[in-house]
């Protein structure tokens, strides 16, 4: 199987957290709506700050859901029934603060609501200062993810937003599209 195979006709939410890396996940977004996958996007208040919700619905020809309490299509909350429907919830970027939501398990949007929700396989690709990510109450929440069977495409090193070198630039989108097909491949052998 191919991991064009293990992605086409699946149902893939894609969670887009605030950090300058968004511009990546319209790419990644883009090729998994080539591959054939089907693709809701569920952006934060501060991921608009950095790329538009206009972007992803064009790319998806889906709405973008932002808010718990706004979308009315769904009537049993867009969290319970994206969870349902989603066979992969992939976070790119995931910032130090989707990180911490997802450790202590707060829900406070509706990004952190769906994450508590979601049962099938979920992916972290963080991204964040260098600084920010070697904080030891960062690698806490990482480590306690990894416990919790969240699995990660780790962050690169390299330049950074803020004008530095080290470990923190999110993972290209192709190397998260193949985590995700592996995810997916898995999930298909374990269905049957």
């Amino acid at each position: 199987m191919t991991p064009r195979d293990a992605i086409t006709g699946r149902e893939i939410v894609i969670g887009v957290s605030g950090g300058i890396a968004a511009y990546k996940t319209a790419a990644l977004t883009s090729q998994l709506v080539q591959w054939g996958a089907h693709v809701s996007v569920v952006m934060t208040s501060a991921a608009r700050e950095f790329i538009g919700p206009a972007t992803f619905a064009a790319l998806t020809g889906r709405p973008v859901l932002e808010d718990v309490f706004e979308e009315r299509q769904y009537p049993l909350g867009a969290h319970i029934e994206l969870a349902q429907r989603g066979q992969l919830l992939c976070i790119a970027p995931a910032t130090a603060n989707v990180l911490a939501k997802a450790a202590t398990g707060l829900a406070d949007d509706l990004l952190s609501t769906l994450l508590l929700s979601f049962t099938g396989p979920v992916l972290l690709a963080p991204a964040m200062n260098c600084e920010m990510w070697e904080k030891p109450a960062v690698q806490r929440n990482v480590a306690q993810l990894r416990q919790d069977g969240v699995h990660f495409v780790d962050p690169e090193e390299g330049w950074l937003s803020c004008r530095q070198r080290g470990v923190g630039r999110m993972a290209a989108p192709d190397k998260i599209l193949a985590a995700i097909a592996e995810l997916l491949k898995g999930r298909m052998k374990a269905e049957g």
